[in-house]
């Protein structure tokens, strides 16, 4: 799903809802030059079509009284491991699970409210049927958080979706 494929408008209504989710239908109406009902009816069609997948609340400011690791998780069996991932996704501290290659199978993005909430995280992790092992590396600091309500995800693979890079006859 390529926002390109959006018209202006659509682009501008996501733009808008990126800066502030709590706009109102009528402010992006006004926005955009269009009715509150042609903007809901697009909002609307917009997340059908998956351009929109949800709306969130972070409390407090960014990274404040938050503490966040990265779980590297090794699993027995690579292919039927789906388990695992069953148990990452009723945790609601697991905000990120990507398989990856590597020697590891899984690197799971955990934030939570105390070191104490990570630690027990990770022992229901560790101690899931289908896990042989666990590394944990804590954060320490943050430099770039990007909000991922920019660039709509999609599952599959990452480098179906990047742009082909142009080369030129001779170069």
């Amino acid at each position: 799903m390529d926002r390109a494929s959006l018209d202006r408008i659509d682009q501008g209504i996501l733009a808008e809802l990126t800066r502030n989710a709590r706009v109102s239908h009528a402010e992006l109406a006004a926005k955009v030059m269009l009715s509150r009902n042609a903007v809901r009816q697009r909002i609307d069609r917009m997340e059908r079509q998956g351009y929109i997948q949800g709306y969130t609340v972070v409390t407090g400011a960014p990274g404040h009284g938050t503490v966040s690791a990265f779980l590297m998780v090794y699993r027995k069996d690579r292919v039927r491991g789906s388990d695992v991932i069953a148990v990452l996704q009723s945790i609601p501290e697991v905000v990120l699970c990507d398989v990856v290659s590597g020697d590891f199978d899984l690197l799971v993005r955990v934030e939570a409210r105390s070191l104490e909430r990570i630690r027990e995280i990770w022992e229901q992790i560790a101690a899931t049927p289908g896990v042989t092992d666990t590394v944990t590396a804590m954060t320490l600091s943050n430099y770039i958080r990007r909000d991922a309500a920019a660039k709509p995800a999609q599952p599959g693979n990452a480098l179906d979706q990047a742009p082909l890079p142009v080369i030129s006859p001779g170069a």
